[in-house]
C-alpha cells in the first residue's frame, strides 16, 4: 500500500512535466504559424501596394498623353483657321504616345506633301507647341488625311511580301530608305513570318531595312 501510492506520487511531477512540455510546444507552433501567417500578410500587402503603385503610374502616363493630345488639338485647330482649311481633329492614345489625326476637309493632302514633308513638318512644330506648354518632350504623332493610316498598312503589306520572297529564294533583300517609324512597321510585318529576319543598314537618312533569311 505504501509502495504503491510512492509510485503514484511520484507520477504527478512526470505528468505535469509532460502537460507542460505539450503546452510549451503548442505555444511554440502557435507563435510560429501567427509570425508565418503575419509575414504571408506583409507580402501580400507589398504585392497590393506595389500593384496600386503600377496602376497608379499607367494613369498618370495616360492622363499626360491625353493632356498633350488635348493641348495639341487646340494647337492644331488654331492653325487650321489661320491657313483657312476645314478638318475634324481626333484624339486618340496609342501605347506610349498620344495622336491627333485631322480629317474630313477638303484639300488637306496640301498640308501633307508629296512624299509626307508638309506632315513631318507640321507634326514637329505641334510637339514644339506641346512641349512649350508642359516642359517634356512629346512623341506625339499627327496623320492627316489619313496618309499615315494608309503607309502604314501599304508598308506591313510589303514587309510581309518582301519576307515571303525571301523566304522561298533564300536571298536577301533591301528595301528603300525609310524613317524609324517606317522601318519599325516593316519589321515588326517581317517578324510574323517565320524562317526570315530583319535589320536595318546604312546612316540616315538612307538607313533602309534589309530582309534575310533565317
Amino acid at each position: 500500500m505504501t509502495a504503491e501510492t510512492a509510485t503514484q506520487t511520484g507520477s504527478e511531477p512526470e505528468a505535469q512535466d509532460d502537460a507542460k512540455v505539450s503546452t510549451e510546444a503548442q505555444t511554440d507552433t502557435t507563435d510560429s504559424t501567427g509570425a508565418e501567417n503575419a509575414a504571408d500578410t506583409d507580402v501580400t500587402e507589398e504585392s497590393a501596394e506595389d500593384f496600386d503603385d503600377d496602376q497608379d503610374d499607367d494613369e498618370d502616363d495616360e492622363d499626360r498623353l491625353v493632356e498633350e493630345g488635348e493641348i495639341a488639338g487646340d494647337y492644331l485647330e488654331q492653325l487650321l483657321d489661320v491657313l483657312d482649311f476645314d478638318g475634324d481633329i481626333d484624339l486618340d492614345v496609342d501605347g506610349d504616345r498620344a495622336v491627333v489625326s485631322i480629317d474630313g476637309g477638303d484639300d488637306l493632302t496640301k498640308l501633307v506633301g508629296r512624299k509626307g514633308e508638309v506632315l513631318d513638318a507640321l507634326q514637329e512644330l505641334t510637339r514644339l507647341a506641346v512641349q512649350q506648354a508642359t516642359g517634356e518632350r512629346s512623341r506625339l504623332m499627327l496623320d492627316i488625311a489619313r496618309w499615315r493610316a494608309d503607309r502604314r498598312d501599304r508598308l506591313a503589306r510589303l514587309g510581309r511580301e518582301v519576307a515571303e520572297r525571301v523566304l522561298k529564294s533564300g536571298e536577301r533583300e533591301a528595301l528603300d530608305p525609310m524613317t524609324p517609324f517606317e522601318r519599325k512597321i516593316v519589321h515588326d510585318a517581317v517578324a510574323a513570318v517565320d524562317g526570315v529576319v530583319s535589320e536595318s543598314e546604312g546612316a540616315e537618312p538612307k538607313r533602309r531595312v534589309v530582309v534575310l533569311p533565317e
